[in-house]
């Protein structure tokens, strides 16, 4: 059973959030700026604790910060956030480059709208994934959390196994993981779950549907629990019946593949060469052509976020990174296996988050 202690809100991440503000002022030099206005729901969470629909955050580079939201908000702000100045305000950005007086602020162009940049003028440096690079490697209060959403995840889906059976529909069973994970202490689902019987199997982001379940057919699910803000992501496949012989020849070289991603995850490991560990155990037996996604992905406040790991994806892996490993065979008309598991890069060898076994369930 998931630990109740480790249900509970982590306590004291204000000094985590002061780090990080430290840690992206120390960049602005770096980006030819005085100050740095971020906008972004989810980097303004990772910066001062505030998840909301309207708030901005003008960090400057001595690392003091100026938090705007709206009368929704600034009550919940001054509770989570009593060592940043505050300013209620509904046009957050507007009046925060109004407080930033005439410096040059970085502004975050993969999500300001062109008419926001535009109107809110004043001496603006467009940057791309600033705070996404800081949010990559985690600090032990994120690992605490999502290391929560994943038992949660393996708890529900050991709860859930006996409504894997034929006559139940793929919808039913993503709303009974769905339903345990909430249960469980998850605040929703990471993500819309992917259950996926027989054929199916063979569409990697299938959405459920009423299709029932067979006996004969392997079934794939993809899902995980969100845990104070962090994403958990795993998927195991099972056999409902006594699998065919081609089932297992798929699953048994989907498992080898993931096990030889997993073994290449490590600090300084290129991310082209963690992917191609686990693809060249699948082309090698004749199936490249049905892999056709990245090995995996990024894991923190977003559910897919940088890293990414692929044929074609530049950049090293950190210590303290949570990623996927999450190959798959998929073969149309027929079905197909995915394994996924979350773990985070560490000295030595990675720290798997999600327990549950990889051996083929036959149910």
């Amino acid at each position: 059973m998931v630990k109740a202690a480790a249900r509970r809100t982590f306590e004291g991440m204000t000094v985590y959030h002061a780090d990080r503000r430290a840690r992206l002022a120390a960049l602005l030099p770096g980006a030819q700026a005085d100050a740095m206005l971020v906008t972004k729901a989810v980097n303004v969470r990772y910066l001062t604790g505030l998840a909301s629909s309207n708030a901005a955050v003008l960090v400057r580079a001595d690392a003091s910060a100026v938090l705007a939201t709206d009368l929704r908000y600034i009550e919940t702000a001054r509770r989570l956030c009593p060592e940043l100045t505050l300013a209620e305000h509904r046009d957050v950005s507007g009046h925060l480059v109004q407080t930033a007086g005439p410096v040059r602020l970085a502004v975050e162009a993969h999500h300001m709208p062109v008419a926001e940049y535009n109107r809110i003028g004043g001496d603006l440096v467009p940057y791309t994934g600033l705070v996404e690079s800081l949010r990559m490697v985690k600090d032990e209060a994120e690992l605490d959390l999502i290391r929560t959403a994943c038992e949660i995840t393996d708890q529900a889906f050991a709860d859930v196994l006996t409504e894997i059976r034929p006559g139940r529909t793929e919808r039913e069973i993503a709303r009974a993981l769905e339903f345990r994970m909430m249960e469980l202490g998850a605040a929703k689902p990471a993500f819309d779950s992917i259950v996926a019987a027989g054929e199916n199997g063979a569409v990697p982001h299938h959405s459920p549907s009423d299709r029932p379940v067979a006996r004969g057919d392997l079934v794939t699910m993809d899902f995980g629990a969100l845990h104070e803000g962090y994403h958990a992501d795993m998927t195991r496949t099972v056999a409902v019946g006594e699998p065919a012989a081609w089932q297992r020849d798929v699953y048994d070289l989907v498992r080898t593949a993931q096990r030889a991603g997993r073994h290449a995850v490590r600090p300084g490991a290129s991310v082209h060469d963690v992917d191609a560990a686990a693809r060249g155990v699948i082309a090698t037996a004749g199936h490249g052509e049905y892999f056709g996604h990245g090995l995996g992905h990024g894991v923190g406040l977003e559910i897919h976020e940088v890293p990414f790991l692929g044929q074609d994806k530049p950049g090293r892996l950190q210590d303290r990174v949570p990623i996927t490993v999450e190959p798959g065979v998929y073969l149309p008309g027929r079905g197909g296996v995915r394994i996924e598991d979350t773990l985070v890069t560490r000295d030595g060898r990675p720290e798997l988050l999600t327990q549950t076994t990889k051996e083929l369930l036959v149910l």
